[in-house]
């Protein structure tokens, strides 16, 4: 049985109710290292808090019940002393075989959302990039107690280290593992702490398309396969293709059709969009041509291999994960910098914009370039149009108006 302790001042219902009532909690006894008792003097029956250490120097309090004052215990929303002290210790060590647990951290809150992210064959990343950026502190506090304040000074503090957008990205994944806590802990009812604390950053979304010449591409490709063979053939499937790193990187060999004129990958979706049928969307594939040359690249690449090995590979013979940005993008900063841009500002999506815009330019139907590039129509017109004007000086040169032609000029009738 576990060990009682005593305390004469909070023990008995009489000796409670000659405490003068009061906002502040009384304090009481230690229960264990870290954990004490807490006690506040209302008008009405008082209540029992828990005190517990985060771990980290700093301690969370909470709400246990009320306290048998005026009403009989019930062992659940009324407790005597001695029940109020074992459910402290539940609460605060979450006991396994109790019926409380302990409050579910912001640390814990991203364990189980990663545990989500792959049973839904998402992107356990997200779950993991927050815990780069945020203090132990708040990794170690309860998601019940989190305030707004403290989540908006830790956003604003990440000003200084990446850009808005970057911000509200990281946010993102943060605000959904706590909305997934909040789903299963009906005792998190603080919602609006991150949804206040962690909302957007105005003016963040100022699109970084960087839109390359066709021999800027090359250079980029070029550049590429003289640091690694492996990340150039990479690198001329995204330049060739205009899909995402996260797309290229899952083709199998059997997405190769080398077909000896009209060569074509099945490239996978990208699954965009969140959802729950993540695991469904990842696995449909899309025709996506490409070019002969690419495909004699890829044949070679793929030489005996199974059907179901991946495609493309890194230099050590390892697929290049869930993450290729991780692993090249301190290369992709080298090639950027050689062809003469700013890492900054141009990155492997590039290759992306650029080939959205190409297409675009030589009449390819939006609806069509769309499908290629496993995208919207709204998000094509959205985030591109304002960018092919500054792109298309060749084709709008030649349907504007000139001057009349000079006298004596000949002049041919168009056909009626």
């Amino acid at each position: 049985m576990a060990r009682k302790v005593r305390h004469s001042a909070l023990e008995s219902r009489s000796a409670r109710l000659k405490l003068p009532v009061r906002r502040k909690p009384y304090p009481g006894p230690s229960l264990a290292r870290g954990v004490s008792l807490l006690y506040r003097r209302n008008r009405t029956n008082g209540t029992w808090v828990v005190k517990a250490s985060d771990g980290h120097g700093a301690y969370w309090t909470k709400r246990i019940a009320d306290a048998d004052d005026f009403a009989e215990t019930d062992g659940k929303s009324v407790l005597s002393f001695f029940q109020a002290q074992d459910a402290a210790k539940r609460l605060a060590r979450g006991d396994s075989d109790a019926g409380d647990k302990a409050p579910l951290t912001v640390d814990a809150a991203l364990t189980a959302y990663e545990a989500d992210l792959k049973a839904r064959s998402s992107n356990p990343y997200n779950a993991q990039w927050p815990r780069v950026h945020l203090t132990s502190v708040l990794l170690a506090k309860p998601v019940a107690l989190l305030t707004s304040t403290e989540l908006q000074k830790w956003r604003d503090g990440l000003l200084t280290k990446m850009a808005p957008s970057t911000i509200n990205r990281l946010s993102g994944c943060l605000c959904a593992a706590l909305e997934l806590a909040a789903q299963h802990d009906q005792r998190i009812q603080n919602k609006r702490a991150w949804d206040v604390g962690l909302a957007g950053l105005p003016d963040a979304q100022e699109a970084r398309n960087v839109v390359l010449s066709d021999q800027k591409v090359r250079d980029f490709v070029a550049h590429a396969y003289e640091l690694d063979d492996k990340l150039g053939l990479l690198v001329k499937t995204l330049a060739v293709t205009g899909a995402r790193p996260s797309q290229a990187v899952r083709l199998r060999v059997e997405d190769l059709h080398d077909h000896p004129v009209r060569p074509k990958l099945m490239m996978p979706k990208s699954a965009k969009g969140g959802g729950r049928n993540r695991a469904k969307k990842k696995v449909e594939r899309y025709s996506v041509p490409i070019t002969v040359q690419l495909a004699a690249k890829l044949k070679e690449a793929a030489k005996n291999r199974p059907d179901d090995a991946p495609l493309l590979l890194q230099s050590d013979g390892s697929p290049w994960g869930e993450n290729p940005g991780q692993t090249y993008h301190r290369q992709i900063d080298k090639i950027v910098t050689a062809i003469g841009l700013d890492p900054a500002l141009a990155t492997i999506y590039a290759l992306r914009h650029s080939s959205i815009v190409r297409m675009l330019l030589q009449n390819l139907p939006i609806r069509l370039v769309a499908s290629l590039h496993n995208t919207s129509v709204a998000m094509i017109e959205r985030t591109y149009s304002k960018y092919i004007t500054e792109h298309s000086d060749d084709v709008t040169r030649k349907a504007l108006l000139q001057d009349e032609p000079p006298s004596g000029a000949k002049i041919v009738a168009l056909a009626s």
